[in-house]
């Protein structure tokens, strides 16, 4: 992923803890564009009561993309476009697949965030990072159990 080149801020060019945050929530918009493109394609794949946490889940990943764009912007940045597929880890074929994908895209944006905290000192890019980190945890805990897997949480969620 290259680093993006916007307009210097008004107050002159970014300096390096705001590159180091621009590069993190570049990363975690990237994790947030993949969770979404996942969404939609799990969408052929569950049941109809799966469907509706699924369509909501895409809403607020759709919702949080959006905010991280407009952080990006009132930063001097350009948002890092999606991409237009994504390799899953494994065949999507049926329910099962699908929730592993939504499990593991959950914990790849989570993972996301969590760098976003690691590297930025600005205190409404952390507020924003540990919202969007908590809400990632949430979901994916949503995912385990709806696939029955135990435990359904993880001690430290984004963690490696």
């Amino acid at each position: 992923m290259t680093t993006p080149s916007g307009p210097p801020t008004p107050s002159g060019p970014p300096t390096t803890a705001d590159a180091e945050t621009v590069g993190a929530v570049q990363r975690a918009l990237a994790a947030e564009h993949a969770v979404v493109w996942a969404l939609q394609l799990v969408t052929a794949f569950v049941a109809a009561d799966v469907a509706t946490a699924v369509a909501e889940s895409e809403a607020a990943h759709r919702a949080r993309r959006d905010a991280t764009s407009r952080v990006l912007r009132d930063r001097g940045a350009s948002p890092v476009a999606a991409e237009p597929g994504y390799a899953t880890p494994a065949p999507v074929t049926d329910q099962p697949s699908a929730l592993a994908l939504l499990v593991t895209a959950e914990s790849d944006v989570a993972a996301a965030w969590r760098s976003v905290i690691e590297h930025t000192d600005d205190a409404a890019v952390r507020a924003l990072a540990a919202e969007s980190l908590t809400d990632a945890a949430v979901r994916a805990t949503r995912w385990r159990r709806a696939a029955g897997q135990v435990p359904p949480t993880v001690p430290f969620p984004g963690a490696p």
